[in-house]
């Protein structure tokens, strides 16, 4: 849906994808909500958009609120009336279609995080850098709470395709990527990875060292959580501070001091 209210907006609004960051977000929705056409766009005062804005829970509002006026009201190449009227209805329906699930999605948020922290292996899901509610569950449902499903940490690893696949015939060996895999679940650990990288010092330190000169990878950033994963839900336990490197780490990997 977003991504369609984006497409029809670069065909006679592309101001507004300039204006805004987030075309889902609640700031957005509702001013697009009130404006969905270059004309009554560049009538919003500041004062209205600073009010949708505090309403959002936005910071920086007087900054934020000039940007995206001066974004509505910057020159552009016009529709003719009839097509930017068109244009202007079905990018309302998109914005309360989104607006609607949003509200559905919190709503389903609300009844997650209620009832996630219920299941006996909730403790070992959340003490992982990087996983909360919503993406702890989901790496559970994708694994499933049969403690005899794996028989190593290598098979959880082997089921959400972060173990490459090694083949050696003589003095020739490949190591190809793994394809065939659980697509939710990698999707779920690699969203652990990247959240990992702001929380946990030992999370940011492996992936710096598994990225040489600084080059972007996410390489790193998938191998590491799901041996993390497989480690600890193998062993049922709960994972150690975040501030140390996943299990299995080098072991020239610096840590961060506990009492820091």
């Amino acid at each position: 849906m977003v991504l369609r209210l984006r497409a029809q907006l670069r065909e006679y609004f592309p101001a507004a994808v300039a204006a805004f960051e987030d075309l889902d977000a609640p700031d957005a929705l509702e001013l697009l909500g009130k404006a969905p056409d270059p004309a009554r766009a560049a009538r919003l005062t500041r004062a209205q958009v600073s009010a949708v804005l505090k309403r959002a829970g936005r910071r920086k509002i007087t900054e934020r609120a000039a940007a995206i006026l001066a974004a509505l009201r910057s020159p552009q190449l016009d529709q003719p009336p009839a097509l930017t009227a068109a244009y202007a209805a079905t990018v309302r329906s998109l914005v309360a279609v989104i607006t609607t699930l949003n509200e559905q999605v919190a709503s389903l948020q609300g009844q997650v995080e209620a009832h996630f922290g219920q299941h006996p292996d909730a403790e070992i899901y959340r003490s992982q850098p990087g996983l909360g509610a919503i993406t702890g569950a989901r790496v559970l449902g994708e694994f499933g709470d049969d403690p005899h499903r794996y028989a190593t940490a290598k098979n959880r690893k082997n089921y959400a395709g972060t173990s490459p696949i090694t083949r050696a015939s003589g003095k020739k060996k490949i190591v190809q990527a793994r394809f065939v895999r659980n697509d939710r679940l990698i999707d779920a650990l690699m969203l652990q990875a990247f959240g990992a990288l702001r929380v946990s010092p030992g999370a940011r330190a492996f992936y710096d060292a598994s990225a040489p000169g600084g080059a972007s990878t996410t390489r790193p950033c998938g191998n590491w959580p799901a041996a993390w994963s497989a480690s600890c839900t193998d062993a049922s336990r709960p994972a150690p501070a975040t501030t140390r490197p996943s299990p299995g780490a080098r072991e020239n990997i610096p840590q961060s001091d506990p009492a820091a």
